[in-house]
């Protein structure tokens, strides 16, 4: 890191920058932690990573424990026994990922940006017995929870690639809405 902020293709990206995405990823990912619990309930990984995300996002370094807590929730997916428990942790390591964003022109860190918001909309469905509404109205949450400084960050990459399935549908959901929106000012 170069001062306060990364350049590498065209992309700078401050510090704060990373840290409003992981607020952003960590609002999402909190919405469905009660999923994988009630699928693992002596399972506290999950809630580790995004515990560790939340602690970055308020100032805390990027280091050690955002990586560990990430590793040990992409462990505790595995563990899961279904596939809204699976989805769910994976959302929680993607909230605690999101401060790795790079600075790369590439469309596919915006999952480093939507991520946690796309995993955690189908831990929704999926908990909804594969509900597809359940997981656009999360989307439609997740959209107006955004902060313009998350806006800002995402139009400095180009759209969400085509591409990964249902998870891949709901990252680009929240992409063209995020894209979409206007604020005051």
């Amino acid at each position: 890191m170069t001062g306060d902020a990364e350049d590498a293709g065209g992309i700078v990206l401050s510090k704060q920058d990373l840290r409003e995405v992981s607020a952003f990823a960590v609002a999402c990912a909190e919405t469905v932690l009660a999923v994988f619990e009630a699928d693992q309930p002596d399972d506290a990984r999950p809630r580790a990573a995004v515990g560790a995300a939340r602690e970055f996002a308020r100032g805390g370094e990027r280091g050690r424990a955002l990586r560990e807590t990430a590793s040990a929730a992409l462990k505790a997916a595995r563990s899961a026994e279904s596939e809204a428990g699976r989805e769910a942790a994976w959302a929680a390591m993607s909230a605690a990922g999101s401060a790795y964003l790079h600075p790369l022109a590439k469309a596919t860190q915006v999952r480093h940006i939507l991520g946690a918001g796309a995993y955690a909309a189908r831990a929704a469905e999926l908990a909804a017995g594969d509900d597809r509404e359940v997981g656009a109205a999360h989307v439609r949450w997740a959209v107006h929870r955004a902060t313009p400084a998350v806006v800002d960050v995402l139009r400095r990459y180009p759209a969400a690639p085509r591409g990964g399935g249902r998870v891949g549908e709901l990252i680009r959901l929240l992409d063209d809405g995020l894209r979409a929106l206007t604020f005051p000012g």
